[in-house]
C-alpha cells in the first residue's frame, strides 16, 4: 500500500468568497440583538456584506507541524514544489513535517509520550485513532464540519456516520473520499504480443489458460502471467476475483461473507478454484516462478523490457505507464493496454471486480490539541478538500500560464488551459508526482470528475495511458468495498492477538499452495490451514469482523 492541504484562502475569487459566505449564511447573522437600541448601523449593514466568522487564510501567518504516521512516507519539502510554494507565498501558510525516521510505531508513541504531539497526525482509520481519542488527545470536528462549506458539502452523512467514534463525535477527515469508483486493479496486457498471437478472445479463465500456454511456447524468453509482488497478494488476489461474482472482502481479513455472516475464506469454493488454478500456473511455469520474492525493481524492470505477457496486479498504472511510453519509443505499435476483467466462463463478468475501493480513502487526518489554533489547521483542511485547493494541489498555481485559471460562474468548474496541458506535461508530471504526498484529504469526486472533463476536450492521442486506461476500464470495475472498513480489531484485544496468529498461518498457506505438485495437494493446505485456525480462535475472530461488517451496514442504510 504505497501511494499516497492547505487552510482557507485570504484572496479568493469574487465566486469562492460567494460559496464560502453562502454555506455559512444560517450561522453568521450579523443583525444586532432585538433588546438593543435603535437600528442605528442599519444603512452601514445594508450596504456592507456581513463579516464571514470562518478562519481566513492568508490574513497572518500560519505554522502547522504535519506527521505522517508511516516508516515509509517522507513529506515534500514545504514550498520548494509550484503547488506548495503558491500556497506558501498566497495564504501564509507553511507545514513543518516530522520524519517516522523509518520506525512510525516508536516515533508516534514517543510523541505521546512526551506530550510534544504535532498539529496534524496523518494516519489509518481505527487502532491509532482510538487510541490518541481515548488518551484525550484529540479535536473534536463536529463543530468546525458544520460552519466550514467543504466537508459539510462533500462528506454524506453515511461517511461521517463511518468516521464517527464510540462517543458519537468525528475526529477524523477521511483521504481520498468519494461516492463513485476508483482505482487501478486490473488485467493488462503486452499489445505487440498479443497481435502476434493472432489477438485471441481473452474473457474467461480458460481463455487465460490457453493464451498463457501459447506464450510460453512462441515466446519461451517471456512471463506468460506476471503477478507483481505475490507476497502482497498481488496477481493471486485478481485471480481469486475471476473465480467469485461480487467478491468485494478479496483476502483482507481471511474470510467471505455468507449471507448476514463472515465465514472462512479456506472453505469458499471460488477461493479453492482461485488456488489451484494459481498452482497449475506455477506448476506449469505459466506465472512468475519468484512470485513471491522478487522485488518491485525486478518487476518494473521486466515491465520497460517487455518481458511478460499478462499482468494482474492491484496497481499496475504507474509501472505501465512509463513502460508503455518507453516500449514506444522503438515501436508505435509496442505498449500495454487494460482489457475487462478476466471471469470464470458461466460468471457474469460485469460482477467481477479485481480491484476494490472504499469510499473513505485509506487513511485519515486528525487534528490534536497540541494546535495553538485548531480552527485555522482545521480551515487549512477545508480549504485542501474544496475547489481552489484541489486545484492547486492537483493541477498547480492558477494564472493565465498556468493549467487553470479560475472557475466559472459556479464556482467549482475551472477553467482549463487546454494548450498548456498539451504543451508541457512535464510540469504536470512533477505537480502530480508530488500530489500523492500533499494531498491528505483529497475530494476524489472532484478531481476525477474535473480530470474527465478536461480530458473530454483534448484529443484521444495527447491522453496519457493512466488517464486513458482508468477512464476506459479500472474505475468502473472496482467494487466497493465500504461496508466492511474498520474491520481490524485493537491489536492488543483478544481478536487482535488472534487475528495475529491466524494471519501467520494465512501467510504460510498462501504461499505453500502456490506451490502445490497436485491439485489435491494444494487443497489438503487450505484445509489444514482452516483447522489450524479454528483451533486458535478462528471462529471468534470471524464473529468480530461480521458484527462490524453489521454495524456498517446499518450506517450505510443497506
Amino acid at each position: 500500500m504505497k501511494n499516497k492541504k492547505n487552510l482557507l484562502l485570504s484572496m479568493l475569487s469574487a465566486s469562492m468568497a460567494f460559496v464560502l459566505l453562502a454555506g455559512c449564511s444560517n450561522n453568521n447573522s450579523s443583525a444586532p440583538p432585538a433588546n438593543e437600541p435603535g437600528k442605528q448601523e442599519e444603512s452601514k449593514s445594508e450596504s456592507e456584506p456581513p463579516k464571514s466568522n470562518l478562519y481566513e487564510l492568508g490574513k497572518e501567518d500560519l505554522e502547522v507541524s504535519f506527521y505522517g504516521n508511516y516508516g515509509w512516507y517522507d513529506m515534500p519539502k514545504w514550498g520548494k514544489d509550484p503547488a506548495s510554494k503558491w500556497i506558501q507565498d498566497n495564504l501564509k501558510v507553511n507545514v513543518t513535517a516530522i520524519s517516522s525516521g523509518g520506525n512510525n510505531a516508536q516515533k508516534l508513541q514517543t510523541m505521546i509520550a512526551g506530550g510534544d504531539l504535532p498539529d496534524i497526525i496523518w494516519t489509518e482509520r481505527g487502532a491509532d485513532v482510538e487510541r490518541l481519542r481515548e488518551a484525550g488527545l484529540l479535536v473534536p470536528l463536529d463543530e468546525y464540519i458544520e460552519k466550514y462549506p467543504n466537508f459539510k458539502k462533500n462528506l454524506t452523512e453515511q461517511h461521517l456516520a463511518l468516521l464517527r467514534s464510540s462517543d458519537g463525535k468525528v475526529y477524523q477527515l477521511p483521504n481520498y473520499y468519494t461516492q463513485q469508483p476508483n482505482g487501478n486493479a486490473g488485467y493488462a496486457i503486452n499489445k505487440k504480443i498479443y497481435k502476434e498471437l493472432g489477438s485471441p478472445k481473452l474473457e474467461t479463465t480458460d481463455d487465460l489458460y490457453e493464451y498463457l500456454k501459447a506464450v510460453k511456447e512462441k515466446f519461451p524468453d517471456v512471463v506468460p502471467f506476471e503477478t507483481g509482488l505475490a507476497k502482497e497478494g498481488h496477481g493471486i488476489d485478481q485471480i481469486f476475483s475471476s473465480f467469485k461474482e461480487g467478491n468485494l472482502s478479496f483476502t483482507r481479513f481471511y474470510g467471505v461473507p455468507d449471507g448476514d455472516k463472515i465465514v472462512s475464506i479456506y472453505k469458499d469454493p471460488g477461493f479453492r478454484e482461485s488456488v489451484v488454478f494459481v498452482a497449475k500456473l506455477m506448476r506449469e511455469k505459466l506465472m512468475t516462478q519468484d512470485a513471491n520474492t522478487q522485488t518491485e525493481d525486478q518487476v518494473k524492470q521486466k515491465a520497460m523490457n517487455g518481458k511478460f505477457a499478462v499482468i494482474a496486479t492491484f496497481d499496475p498504472m504507474k509501472m505501465l505507464s512509463a513502460a508503455d511510453a518507453e516500449l514506444k519509443k522503438a515501436d508505435p505499435e509496442d505498449g500495454y493496454m487494460f482489457i475487462q476483467p478476466i471471469a470464470k466462463e458461466g460468471l457474469d463478468r460485469s460482477k467481477i471486480y479485481p480491484g476494490t475501493f472504499n469510499q473513505l480513502g485509506w487513511n485519515v487526518a486528525v487534528i490534536t490539541k497540541k494546535a495553538k489554533n485548531p480552527e485555522a489547521v482545521f480551515a487549512l483542511l477545508d480549504w485542501m478538500t474544496g475547489p481552489e485547493g484541489s486545484m492547486v494541489l492537483n493541477w498547480g498555481p492558477p494564472g493565465p500560464d498556468g493549467y487553470w485559471n479560475g472557475f466559472e460562474a459556479d464556482g467549482v468548474t475551472p477553467k482549463f488551459n487546454k494548450e498548456k496541458y498539451l504543451n508541457d506535461p512535464d510540469t504536470l508530471a512533477e505537480i502530480n508526482g508530488k500530489a500523492g504526498d500533499l494531498v491528505w484529504v483529497g475530494n476524489t469526486m472532484f478531481l476525477d470528475n474535473t480530470k474527465k472533463k478536461m480530458l473530454s476536450t483534448v484529443p484521444p492521442e495527447n491522453i496519457d495511458f493512466s488517464n486513458r486506461w482508468q477512464m476506459e476500464v479500472t474505475w468502473a470495475t472496482q467494487g466497493d468495498f465500504t461496508e466492511f472498513l474498520n474491520w481490524e480489531p485493537a491489536p492488543d484485544s483478544e481478536e487482535g492477538i488472534i487475528r495475529q496468529s491466524i494471519r501467520d498461518i494465512w501467510l504460510t498457506a498462501r504461499a505453500k499452495s502456490m506451490y502445490a505438485k497436485t491439485d489435491e495437494e494444494a487443497l489438503q493446505i487450505l484445509d489444514k490451514a482452516h483447522d489450524d485456525s479454528m483451533q486458535i480462535g478462528y471462529e471468534k475472530f470471524l464473529n468480530h469482523v461480521t458484527k462490524v461488517w453489521t454495524e456498517n451496514k446499518k450506517a450505510l442504510n443497506k
